[in-house]
């Protein structure tokens, strides 16, 4: 079956959202953290391209843990929004999945090969549903990322 896919734009900038990668971890839109009035999940569209700038938009699409919200402006060329970095880096989330950001190659225990190009969340609490992929199941439990077993 296909993953979906859903894109929604201003006009200069489109956010492409994956539901597939997202790990609900709400940074896009709660009040402390978010953009509520673009990212707002109790409305359909939950995402609305028109309600910030666009550099608004940008800057709280890049906090997206997961990679399931990623951008791309709408007239530059191709290269420019598809350049992925050389540097990968590994981020430990404190009682939270492991964050792989940049261009990898993730291959699974079936040996089916999936490239991925921005962040990465690896499960570390042993729930997820989407392995190797983290899918927030951690949240119903209190995962202390100190204890041997969260690893």
């Amino acid at each position: 079956m296909a993953e979906t896919i859903k894109k929604y734009t201003n006009g200069t900038v489109t956010v492409v959202w994956e539901p597939a990668l997202c790990i609900h971890s709400t940074i896009c839109w709660k009040e402390a953290t978010g953009l509520p009035q673009v990212f707002n999940p109790r409305i359909r569209p939950w995402i609305n391209a028109t309600a910030a700038t666009t550099g608004q938009i940008v800057a709280q699409v890049q906090k997206c843990p997961s990679g399931a919200l990623r951008f791309y402006y709408n007239n530059a060329p191709i290269a420019e929004n598809n350049r992925a970095e050389n540097n990968v880096n590994v981020e430990v989330m404190p009682n939270g999945p492991l964050l792989v950001h940049g261009a990898i190659t993730v291959k699974d225990q079936h040996g089916a090969v999936t490239e991925k190009k921005a962040v990465t969340a690896f499960y570390r609490c042993g729930l997820s549903g989407n392995k190797p992929y983290c899918d927030g199941s951690h949240a119903r439990i209190k995962l202390d990322s100190t204890d041997e077993a969260a690893d």
